[in-house]
């Protein structure tokens, strides 16, 4: 019994060691140079993710050990190697990445991609069979490429459907539903800095907009169209935030808030939401006097 017990030490040890190999990658693959897309928002969002999982008492029963594992891993490598700037500047700019992912999704499918490698370097997986390890990266490119900022109105649309049909009841839905809701949770999780107290909201805000600013200084240098946000003499902050809050993630969480009938969370949230809204307005009002 002493060498069974010794067995299932080193293999508990060796398990850790492989989890921390494979986190440690994923934070080193972040770029500490981009204001925002580094590896604090990447914790930011994976604190955020299991809360609002959990304002779902009934699903966060449900979810199986893996599906939490995915959420979490998603949560933490949805913008890894992040170059700092978006999509049409990747396009236009001509990067191989946008060729390799022919213009669509191409930063999430990057992360996705790049993350998979890691796993497979790591050897997280390995203990699986083959199948099953597919089957996990296939899931996990799911809830990535959910995070595409693009297709918001795409999944906003199949989560109104769901709740006008009322087929997400938590005691009876699929487990096809569930993962939409994890899809749903984690895109909540990645803009949810409007929903924070206004301190830390501030910051946040003032991060993603200093990393538009300079996108639209790389596109000045080099005489390209600045794109929309990311030109610091035309776009300031509380007009870059309130139209980020009215148009991304109000929408998104008046529905969740809907979706929790609501929770305790849900309200907390809302209620920064709103007084981050009204306090961006009054500074906007403020700038153009």
């Amino acid at each position: 019994s002493q060498g069974l017990c010794l067995k299932s030490n080193i293999e508990r040890f060796v398990a850790m060691e492989i989890n921390i190999l494979f986190l440690c990658m994923v934070q080193e693959d972040y770029h500490s140079q981009n204001p925002y897309h580094n590896a604090v928002h990447a914790a930011d969002v994976t604190q955020a993710a299991p809360d609002l999982l959990k304002a779902l008492r009934l699903l966060s029963e449900q979810l199986s050990p893996l599906d939490v594992f995915l959420g979490l891993m998603a949560a933490a490598a949805h913008d890894v190697d992040h170059p700092g700037v978006n999509q049409p500047f990747l396009i236009k700019t001509r990067h191989h990445l946008a060729s390799l992912y022919q213009n669509t999704s191409v930063l999430e499918s990057h992360h996705w991609r790049s993350t998979v490698g890691m796993l497979r370097e790591s050897g997280l997986l390995s203990h699986l069979p083959a199948d099953t390890s597919q089957n996990i990266e296939q899931q996990l490119g799911s809830l990535i490429l959910a995070t595409d900022i693009s297709r918001q109105n795409e999944f906003l649309s199949t989560f109104r459907e769901h709740l006008e049909s009322r087929d997400l009841d938590l005691q009876l839905a699929s487990h096809r539903h569930f993962i939409l809701q994890v899809n749903i949770a984690l895109k909540c999780a990645d803009v949810c800095n409007p929903c924070r107290f206004w301190e830390l909201s501030k910051q946040w805000s003032e991060r993603v907009c200093e990393e538009f600013y300079r996108q639209g200084d790389l596109e000045r240098k080099f005489d390209m169209e600045i794109s929309p946000l990311c030109n610091q003499q035309a776009d300031s902050v509380p007009a870059i935030q309130i139209g980020f809050i009215s148009y991304i993630v109000a929408p998104l969480f008046e529905e969740w808030h809907r979706f929790t009938e609501p929770s305790p969370l849900s309200h907390t949230m809302m209620g920064h939401l709103h007084r981050n809204q009204a306090r961006w307005s009054r500074l906007l009002r403020a700038d153009t006097q």
